[in-house]
């Protein structure tokens, strides 16, 4: 297969599981904007044509192409591929607007060609476990789900360049959460329908140490030495995206679900606390050799041992072997079609949940409903998009 990349930037590392000459798949072309983008695509795929031209892209011979820019040009890029014909991969979430999402998915539905989201952590090994317990029905039916974040990162990650801008992200609890929310509604069997949140710029908008920092990468800066986050340095100009965010979620199916994000703690993990009408689960640590618990006897008092300690498992490549699986999904989807386990209808629940949410947030957190999709649309992508 014939395949290529729009943005060369942070995502660009996914170059190496697509990138495998003689193995079924080679990346021949890539297209970035910026110097820097092109260089390293140069440097690391010195085989393939490197351009700034989106259109050369565009009429060139491709099997598929992935879209890896930043988040807020997403739409911009993916409607251009789609309506060339390319099976497109876009990088989630699938935009930063529920219009520009939404204007993804009716070209793709309008062209018929395949679209795929890259929610890789519906392929990494904690949520897939806990997933296969919730369907084995160890805990009964899905009643309840609770998501920490801790983001330890957060400064190194999100506020240095242009996710700390609004303009950008519209908000982390969107581009940082969209993982988080989409992974809800698949353990939870449900998408949002009612959102409320609040939350706050508590740390990061005090800190007086800025830069324009466009002329380097999260590598150049990134150190655990940067602590603690009152004494970051080099901030991007300007942060109007909160740090600190926590919402409310009542899904269709009747289940409720609460997501908390901080990006000022010391420690870098999720939690993920499943309730059902039989028991819970939980995990602690979200790595290989980190655990799943499981309770479904009743106690009384402190902490209770489980009854089951479920290990994470491990696997090759990025986010626990998750990307490699997300891109073998994703071709084998662009070559032959099909059901996937990633969902361009869940991708856009999880943009419209973060959307709402922020809304909500900056507005007193109120309560707001999802606007729903035609159930032409749901049926198709339901189906795997097939031919019509």
């Amino acid at each position: 297969m014939r395949v290529g990349i729009v943005g060369f930037g942070l995502r660009a590392s996914l170059w190496k599981q697509v990138h495998k000459p003689g193995q079924g798949s080679e990346v021949v072309m890539v297209c970035d904007l910026s110097e820097r983008g092109r260089a390293d695509a140069a440097a690391r795929i010195p085989t393939a044509v490197i351009t700034a031209n989106l259109d050369e892209l565009l009429a060139a011979d491709l099997d598929a192409v992935l879209v890896l820019t930043p988040d807020n040009r997403h739409a911009e890029v993916a409607v251009q591929t789609l309506t060339a014909g390319i099976p497109t991969f876009c990088e989630k979430p699938l935009d930063v607007s529920l219009e520009a999402t939404d204007s993804i998915l009716a070209t793709a539905f309008e062209t018929g060609t395949r679209l795929y989201v890259g929610h890789n952590m519906r392929h990494m090994p904690v949520v897939v476990q806990m997933r296969e317990l919730i369907q084995a029905g160890t805990i009964g039916e899905v009643k309840a789900v609770w998501c920490r974040h801790f983001v330890g990162n957060g400064g190194d990650y999100y506020f240095k360049d242009w996710h700390a801008e609004r303009a950008n992200t519209t908000s982390l609890l969107l581009q940082k959460g969209a993982h988080d929310i989409d992974v809800i509604h698949w353990l939870a069997g449900g998408y949002t329908k009612r959102v409320s949140a609040i939350g706050d710029l508590a740390v990061y908008g005090d800190v007086t140490s800025r830069r324009d920092n466009t002329d380097r990468r999260m590598g150049d800066w990134f150190s655990l030495d940067n602590w603690p986050p009152a004494e970051q340095t080099d901030l991007n100009p300007i942060i109007d995206v909160e740090d600190i965010s926590m919402m409310q979620m009542v899904l269709d199916n009747g289940a409720l679900a609460s997501y908390q994000q901080c990006h000022f703690t010391p420690d870098y993990w999720r939690n993920y606390t499943v309730i059902g009408t039989k028991g819970r689960i939980e995990n602690f640590g979200d790595g290989p050799g980190d655990v799943i618990k499981v309770w479904t006897s009743r106690s009384q008092g402190g902490f209770v041992t489980p009854d089951q300690e479920i290990e994470i498992r491990d696997g090759d490549g990025g986010h626990g072997g998750a990307d490699p699986l997300l891109i073998a999904e994703f071709l084998r989807f662009a070559r032959d079609g099909g059901v996937t386990d990633t969902s361009p209808i869940a991708a856009r629940e999880a943009v419209a949940a973060g959307v709402l949410a922020a809304q909500s947030l900056r507005s007193r957190g109120s309560s707001l409903d999802i606007p729903p999709l035609p159930a032409a649309w749901i049926e198709y992508f339901n189906a795997g998009q097939p031919a019509r």
